[in-house]
């Protein structure tokens, strides 16, 4: 059975529905976080390693270039 993605795509551009059963999920090379990625059919996965049935979020190349640009730039900073 294929793990669920969540489908919160914006208007006019539907994500697909990977098959996430295979995936090759990668942590941080520090291991921080409880964040793990994977590279599906040119497509980025990320879902929490702590609940890993739980869905993942799906990214474009371009989002996910946008994501890590901004996390490296501290836009995502709490502090």
């Amino acid at each position: 059975m294929a793990e669920s993605t969540i489908q919160h795509a914006p208007v006019g551009w539907e994500k697909p529905e990977l098959d996430l059963s295979n995936a090759e999920w990668q942590s941080s090379s520090r291991g921080r976080g409880d964040v793990q990625i994977a590279f599906v059919e040119g497509f980025i996965a990320m879902r929490n390693s702590g609940s890993p049935q739980s869905p993942s979020l799906i990214f474009t190349p371009a989002e996910w270039g946008a994501f890590v640009s901004g996390a490296r730039e501290g836009e995502f900073d709490l502090t």
